[in-house]
């Protein structure tokens, strides 16, 4: 199923081994067993970090348009299980001690952020700092409506509650005040083990671009196309460089799907583009033999990504 691996580590656009991330791991993780089986069998097989993805609800009647299919629609059926993240997450953490735990992605505008923010710092005690918050505004309007939340200023509030969450997770005695948030001093205890939580910007457009120049640590865009994701990162080092910040300060992580077929050209395609971590999705690994395909899939590229 595999080509071979090359005879030595791949390095990316700055000298780093490539790390190897399992993308919506929750989503074929459904029940405990399984859930516990695909974070062991991934680490034991070399991935660095699993990752849960997010839908509160999944409306009867859809007219947003999905931005990473060409015909617009979510590629799942309305029944299809989608575990809350951060609980998945929780409760997978004990099973694989070294795995870093992400969302791919947790839709923050949707959610109260101090509340996210102990979450959040929580699960990041209880595993000894592995949590990355990987976020989107959204896509789906109706599921907006459906929670009560602002549509057209999504962007603004889930700004803004970063902002809020980092004040409440760098010290004691925080205080906000905002658009959106507005709190006096108080303390949010835990916090997180290394003073914050690394957040990852998702999405394709100019705007993911720009919020992840202004407040993100990495990005994450949807794009999964070699030629086309180059143009993306394009976009994102003239965009840093133009804010003055050095665009090697965001990491890069990248959907590794349509790479699947060769995937050892594939991990030298994506060091090539500058990537940092390739997100494999574990829709890859669903079914039957699922978590032996991880495996032989493990076998064939981890040598190209760690010393």
């Amino acid at each position: 199923m595999y080509d071979s691996p090359l005879e030595a580590p791949i390095l990316d656009t700055k000298g780093n081994f490539m790390k190897v991330g399992l993308a919506f791991a929750s989503s074929i993780g459904i029940d405990g067993a399984s859930a516990l089986d695909i974070c062991r069998r991934a680490e034991a097989a070399g991935f660095e970090s699993v990752w849960g993805g997010e839908h509160v609800i999944i409306p009867d009647s859809i007219g947003s348009k999905y931005p990473y299919t060409a015909d617009g629609k979510i590629p799942a059926e309305p029944d299809t299980p989608i575990p809350d993240p951060l609980i998945w997450l929780g409760f997978a953490a004990a099973a694989a001690p070294t795995l870093r735990l992400g969302t791919c992605i947790l839709i923050v505008p949707q959610r109260n952020p101090l509340i996210l923010a102990k979450e959040l710092a929580t699960l990041d005690q209880l595993s000894g700092g592995r949590v990355e918050l990987g976020l989107g505004v959204g896509w789906m309007k109706e599921e907006f409506d459906a929670l009560g939340v602002d549509w057209a200023r999504r962007g603004a509030r889930n700004d803004e509650y970063i902002a809020a969450m980092r004040a409440l997770w760098k010290a004691p005695h925080a205080e906000f005040h905002g658009e959106f948030v507005d709190f006096e001093p108080a303390t949010c205890s835990p916090r997180p083990v290394n003073g914050s939580i690394p957040v990852l910007v998702g999405g394709d457009t100019d705007a993911a671009i720009q919020r992840a120049v202004r407040l993100a640590d990495g990005y994450f865009p949807g794009e999964g196309d070699a030629e086309r994701l180059g143009a993306l990162l394009g976009r994102l080092r003239k965009a840093a460089e133009q804010a003055d910040r050095d665009p090697n300060s965001i990491e890069i992580n990248a959907m590794f799907g349509i790479q699947m077929a060769d995937p050892a050209a594939g991990v030298e395609q994506m060091a090539a583009l500058g990537v940092g971590r390739i997100m494999v999705p574990a829709f890859f690994f669903a079914g039957p033999g699922g978590l032996d395909r991880l495996s032989e899939f493990a076998e064939k590229v981890m040598p190209l990504t760690n010393e």
